[in-house]
């Protein structure tokens, strides 16, 4: 039998103190079901949504990357999206997202991604438009069907997968849609957190000749060094001259600069910067301006004279989500995944917050 109640942590109003809240727990609706989450991760993402930097509706519980163990599952049949059975007591994750697919981008554009309708879990499913308890910085959190739901595979510590939950897959989504990494190609990345990593153990996987993290602090370079993550490691958060890293980065590219640059660092300064670290020919993948962090000055010569692909990408889908799980027995093998979290309980939302926010950790993780 499932609890009655739920607890969850609640974002009521805009750059106020989040609140710890109790909800009844309903059944598990047909084709949904109910997951125990033993873990919320804690995104940059949700820091832009409490201080109300995307338009969302509110009161909601947050987290939107999470993992725990089916509950309760409600009529019909269950199977996860590679189609393997699924059952009470199953460990799964879950994609944050459940497409229209009726919109001109689900339709027509097969972007699903950019869904004009899409409702993702713990960004804008409010509490009053129910079930409660739709965001992973619960206890409990009620999936709807049509939700992409994976089995993690055995062996696989619930930490390690945590470590790029949301991360991964937006990675997935940017590496095989968008441009993927060439075997044998040099590949910086620009940031260090976990979207960097992410883009740095991925390209490792598909055989980089050399990935260059650029970013800071310089725990967190050390941390993804000590993970195995990334061949050289550039500080240019600390630096007193950010030039002079510049140059260090295209020195370690040959000199030239680098087949493919992905900035991972959501800041809009960076893009300037990373026009002038790709080669003549070759690509800028810009994942990380998830939110609206401002303008910044691009000179648009460093596009034309190096003849650049400049590509974004936004999000990821379930399919995604899978391609993350199906790698994580890869990905764990080689790089010290789990290294890269610090635990929280539930009750320290605030403290998590705080640490992912000041940077002192790389991963915050919601343990309920």
């Amino acid at each position: 039998m499932t609890p009655r109640t739920g607890r969850a942590v609640v974002l009521e109003e805009f750059n106020a103190p989040l609140k710890l809240r109790e909800f009844a727990l309903p059944p598990a609706p047909d084709g949904g079901m109910i997951v125990a989450c033993g873990y919320g991760g804690v995104c940059g993402t949700d820091l832009h949504l409490r201080q109300g930097h995307l338009d969302i509706p509110v009161p909601l519980v947050l987290g939107h990357e999470g993992l725990g163990v089916i509950e309760e599952l409600g009529a019909g049949t269950h199977r996860d999206a590679t189609g393997a059975p699924l059952a009470a007591g199953d460990t799964v994750m879950w994609a944050s997202s459940i497409a229209c697919g009726v919109c001109p981008p689900c339709r027509l554009h097969r972007e699903p991604t950019l869904c004009e309708q899409r409702r993702t879990y713990g960004v804008n499913r409010a509490v009053d438009s129910g079930p409660e308890l739709s965001g992973a910085w619960a206890d409990h959190i009620v999936l709807q069907p049509g939700t992409a739901v994976i089995k993690v595979p055995d062996g696989i510590d619930p930490l390690a997968a945590m470590s790029l939950a949301c991360a991964g897959p937006t990675v997935a989504h940017a590496l095989y849609e968008r441009r993927p990494v060439r075997l044998g190609e040099s590949v910086v990345v620009q940031g260090s957190g976990p979207v960097g990593l992410a883009a740095a153990a991925f390209a490792q996987l598909a055989g980089a000749s050399r990935v260059i993290v650029v970013g800071g602090p310089a725990g967190r370079l050390d941390l993804a060094a000590a993970a195995g993550i990334g061949d050289i490691h550039l500080d240019i958060a600390d630096a007193d001259d950010p030039e002079e890293i510049l140059r260090e980065v295209r020195a370690a590219t040959g000199g030239d600069g680098a087949d493919l640059v992905i900035e991972c660092a959501g800041v809009p300064a960076a893009v300037g910067q990373g026009l002038t670290l790709a080669r003549r020919g070759g690509s800028y993948l810009i994942i990380g301006q998830y939110t609206d962090a401002g303008d910044t000055l691009i000179n648009p010569h460093q596009i034309v004279h190096r003849q650049l692909d400049v590509v974004g990408s936004w999000a990821f889908t379930g399919a995604h989500l899978v391609e993350y799980v199906r790698l994580l027995p890869a990905l764990t093998t080689r790089f010290d995944l789990a290294s890269l979290v610090t635990r929280f309980p539930l009750e320290q939302h605030t403290e998590a917050l705080g640490a992912v926010a000041e940077g002192s950790v790389m991963k915050a993780v919601l343990t309920s």
